[in-house]
């Protein structure tokens, strides 16, 4: 492939990398990543509230990595509040799971950046034949699809598996129980997935540049052994 083309691929992977490490960065802060609707079973029950009148026991939150906020009714009007996973909810969260999502969307941000450095480097550089060269790009794009893949699966299994929504609404509650009625994933966890899919295309973008996959069986010629075979 021309030199000219390699740079334009390389430069959009970069340019692609960069976006992402700037999206994964600003989910980081944000709490922008479950919302979820909750039901007031217990005061529900007390005045055995029917049809329309369930809506005055239903609650909201949305909530991120590190913090989030919300609205209680349990028939008694709105009640906001506001939480900080650390050290609010170390009690009633899974604290090792959702430290090795912050930890992973961490090293997901650094390789990412990384990643677009060495992207640039080799569309305007001269890269070496090892780390500085394809093979970087290729490990780069798959420690970055790995990482944002583990975000999304261990976010996920917190949040379905673990009951998160029903813990932080029910946290410090003596008298309601609260239960949750529906989750969706907002803006920031579509961020993650959307760096995943661009690590996956990155990949593809440095074989399309006419680089051969790491690891791929090489074709070996076999030797020409008919002059040898006529001697003997």
């Amino acid at each position: 492939m021309p030199s000219q083309q390699k740079k334009v691929i390389f430069c959009t992977a970069g340019a692609l990398s960069f976006m992402c490490a700037l999206g994964v960065v600003t989910a980081l802060g944000t709490p922008f990543w479950i919302k979820a609707t909750f039901f007031c079973k217990t005061g529900a029950l007390l005045v055995n509230a029917s049809g329309q009148e369930l809506h005055k026991f239903m609650g909201e939150m949305q909530y991120g990595l590190f913090h989030g906020e919300g609205v209680r009714q349990c028939g008694l009007g709105a009640r906001p509040f506001r939480f900080q996973f650390f050290p609010d909810l170390l009690q009633a969260i899974p604290v090792s799971m959702h430290v090795n999502v912050i930890l992973f969307s961490i090293i997901l941000s650094l390789a990412t950046m990384l990643g677009t450095a060495f992207f640039m480097y080799n569309a305007f550089g001269k890269p070496f034949e090892a780390l500085h060269g394809p093979l970087g790009l290729y490990l780069l794009s798959f420690i970055s699809g790995s990482c944002g893949c583990l975000v999304m699966v261990l976010f996920a299994s917190e949040v379905k598996m673990h009951r998160l929504s029903e813990k932080i609404a029910n946290h410090q509650e003596g008298t309601y129980a609260y239960r949750t009625q529906s989750e969706r994933y907002s803006a920031s966890f579509w961020v993650v997935f959307i760096c995943f899919s661009v690590h996956c295309l990155n990949g593809l973008l440095v074989r399309l540049a006419g680089f051969q996959f790491p690891f791929a069986k090489a074709k070996h010629t076999e030797p020409a052994t008919v002059a040898a075979d006529l001697m003997y």
